[in-house]
């Protein structure tokens, strides 16, 4: 049957294409209250990487069977992007931005771990795909995340302090 796969992909797409206007907008405060940002050049290769991986899986995944605890996985993954987000508030967005005096999140998922926003990224990346039985897509894109996340962290850690 098509349609599963069908809804599980859309409800991704969607909630990448609602999140980037939400994510501009934030991004364009931050800046406006006096933020700059940081580490814009691998920005461009972080976008690559995401379409590339949808696309990759808009490609492959439809009509393949759903595996039922990876599907509960990625739903537990999808709620700790949830929590990242609130947390986060007019505060999330998808590029580094620091703004000067600020003082960090330790509230949230920020309490437990320095990255969270990062580690439900690598879960995506790695997870929806194995909802698929496509593990070599899990692989090949969690390589090449964790490569693009190498420089990113290390931008951003350098940024804020750490």
């Amino acid at each position: 049957m098509i349609w599963p796969s069908i809804a599980l992909l859309a409800f991704v797409t969607l909630q990448r294409l609602v999140e980037l206007p939400l994510a501009q907008a934030n991004t364009k405060q931050l800046l406006a209250a006096g933020g700059h940002e940081v580490g814009a050049s691998h920005y461009p290769l972080i976008v690559a990487l995401h379409a590339a991986w949808l696309i990759t899986l808009w490609w492959l995944a439809p009509g393949r069977p759903i595996d039922i605890p990876f599907l509960l996985l990625f739903l537990l993954i999808e709620a700790g992007r949830v929590w990242v987000l609130r947390t986060l508030g007019p505060r999330w967005t998808t590029r580094i931005i620091v703004v000067p005096g600020e003082a960090l999140v330790a509230s949230g998922p920020y309490r437990f771990v320095r990255h969270p926003n990062y580690l439900v990224v690598i879960g995506e990346v790695a997870v929806l795909p194995l909802v698929f039985g496509l593990w070599d897509i899990a692989i090949i894109f969690s390589l090449l995340n964790a490569v693009i996340l190498t420089v990113r962290i290390k931008a951003e850690n350098t940024a804020l302090g750490h």
